[in-house]
């Protein structure tokens, strides 16, 4: 049998733990952290999110041998596609390790059907339940079979039978809540055959459905001192440095003999100190606080004193023309971010609820899987006081107000907390779309080679776009070369005046809800919604009228850039 293979940053956000891996002709399910081999797991040096995420370590991956990443099969019920018996693994085959029918010498399917619950259980779906309810049995021989009429894909052209007797019947009308069987059994297979209490009323779904699995990841840009050759050097042996008790002059020695000459024992014994000291002072050490550390990073700006650092950030004038609202730009040649999982979740969004959240392991473990990616960016800051006195206008609060009906009512509807509307937020969010947008026309990448990345709280706004990929789209020198000064003047001003317009217009400037679960108001595929891995937000919480105003109403000079539309069209 073939060995199922995936790249690493699908181990983070596409077949990650408690996830479903398609391969070939079968269907497997990454197994909890517990099953992982650690030891073959390379360290990933980013102190401060593996701080945020509560754990000592970050690694990547296994990657490059056999087996490296634990996997189960599921769901364990078969079907042949010869002679359309279905059952269970060790009933359809002479080998329980060998998706083969004893029968027809066939490679068995898996079923289509599976069973979730919110609060992140997964089983198998109650096939044989399911065509006998309300029938009883009618005999004892009980070979059950899945025919295909073949008319159509759709669930009603698959029908179970019975030798038993019993009257056939079809899927139609099988997916959605399973209230009839009674409530959730806590099945948690990426963690062992333990099961839990549970008390919700589990939906079926399909196999391959997007809502089986939503990862749970945090990132971290890294930032000086931690993007610096001595504290990453420092960061592969903290393992053996961390406490200071056995901490001897020999070991210190012997740690920086492994520099080869590029570190001294003085130079390591300050790295230790500042880190320790940093650790105690930020113990809770929250999303919050890592972006605000990178905001004050990218303001601050790092020239290229390191070859080895992974952060370099150059100062760019602002344009002339958009001088009133933005403050600073930086043209970010070299970042790294890490990415690390820290739980999942299904039939929801993981950022719904943080109590929904799926364990990746039975116990709290040292370490969480993460992977890096080598990018570069641009970064605009933005006056924060202009953007609170154009907050604090009736048109931006009538907006907001719109926006927080459809949130609680998103929160009522899958009993979440509410969210809290930024209105500024918002606006930031909705600019962020139009720029990558407009980088995808200038800077010759794709828009789903780009990504978001937003600062805003009640003392700072600003937005990062940066490439950060894996893959040949990662850092090529495109975007960056955007942030000087004239460039990023025409590009914001064609990426403004292009999508103050839409082909959907007026339909969709006077949305007063779009999207999923109607928490857009005027945003459109049209418009300004990217690709979901370019968005931090799953292309939510997005207005364009925000920026250019409405038609309606006298609001068209509303809007953040609308003067600047309004001129430059007139122009």
């Amino acid at each position: 049998m073939s060995q199922p293979k995936a790249r690493r940053s699908q181990l983070i956000s596409t077949y990650g733990i408690g996830g479903l891996f398609p391969s070939s002709t079968t269907s497997y399910m990454i197994a909890g952290l517990h099953e992982w081999k650690e030891d073959r797991a390379e360290p990933l040096s980013e102190p401060r999110l593996a701080r945020s995420l509560k754990v000592v370590a970050l690694k990547q991956p296994p990657a490059g041998g056999r087996k490296d990443v634990p996997v189960i099969r599921f769901p364990y019920t078969q079907v042949c596609p010869s002679c359309r018996r279905i059952g269970r693994l060790h009933e359809l085959s002479k080998d329980w390790n060998i998706a083969e029918c004893s029968k027809d010498k066939q490679p068995l399917n898996p079923f289509r059907l599976i069973l979730a619950c919110r609060r992140g259980h997964i089983d198998e779906f109650p096939y044989f339940q399911w065509l006998h309810r309300g029938q009883g049995k009618a005999g004892s021989d009980h070979l059950m079979k899945l025919e295909a009429r073949g008319r159509t894909s759709s669930l009603a052209d698959l029908v179970l039978t019975c030798t038993c007797g019993v009257e056939n019947r079809n899927l139609d009308g099988a997916i959605g809540p399973l209230a009839d069987f009674g409530t959730c059994r806590g099945s948690r297979p990426w963690l062992g055959p333990e099961t839990e209490a549970c008390e919700e009323i589990p939906r079926v779904l399909q196999r391959g459905a997007s809502n089986v699995w939503y990862p749970a990841v945090r990132s971290s840009i890294s930032i000086p001192p931690y993007s610096e050759a001595l504290s990453k050097f420092v960061d592969r042996h903290w393992p053996l440095l961390a406490d200071r008790e056995v901490v001897t002059p020999a070991l210190l020695a012997r740690v920086a003999e492994l520099s080869d000459g590029k570190y001294s024992v003085d130079q390591i014994v300050a790295e230790l100190d500042r880190r320790r000291g940093e650790e105690q002072e930020e113990d809770d050490l929250s999303e919050a606080r890592l972006r605000s550390g990178e905001y004050s990073a990218l303001i601050e700006g790092r020239d290229e004193e390191d070859i080895d650092a992974d952060f370099v950030c150059l100062p760019r004038d602002v344009p002339a023309d958009f001088d009133r609202l933005i403050t600073d730009v930086r043209k970010v040649t070299r970042l790294r971010e890490v990415r690390a999982l820290y739980g999942f979740s299904r039939l929801e969004g993981a950022g719904g609820s943080e109590s929904n959240l799926c364990p990746l392991a039975p116990t709290h473990t040292n370490w969480l899987p993460a992977i890096q990616v080598i990018g570069e960016g641009i970064f605009m800051a933005f006056d924060r006081d202009e953007l609170a006195r154009w907050a604090d206008k009736s048109f931006a609060k009538d907006r907001a107000r719109m926006l927080k009906v459809a949130a609680d009512r998103n929160a009522e509807e899958y009993g979440h907390a509410p969210k809290h509307i930024d209105i500024v937020e918002v606006a930031i969010h909705t600019l962020a779309h139009v720029i990558i947008d407009q980088l995808s026309l200038d800077a010759g990448y794709p828009a789903a080679a780009l990504r978001e990345r937003l600062y805003v709280d009640d003392n700072m706004a600003g937005l990062l776009i940066y490439t950060a990929s894996s893959d040949s789209a990662g850092s090529l020198g495109g975007v960056a070369a955007m942030a000087e000064t004239d460039r990023l003047g025409n590009a914001l001003a064609e990426g403004l005046v292009r999508l103050s317009w839409c082909s959907s217009d007026p339909v969709c400037i006077e949305s007063k809800g779009a999207g999923s679960d109607a928490l857009n108001l005027a945003a459109c595929h049209a418009c300004v919604l990217v690709p979901e891995t370019s968005c931090e937000k799953s292309n939510s919480f997005l207005d364009r009228a925000l920026l250019f105003g409405t038609r309606d109403g006298g609001n068209e000079s509303e809007g953040i850039f609308s003067h600047f539309v309004a001129s430059a069209v007139g122009a």
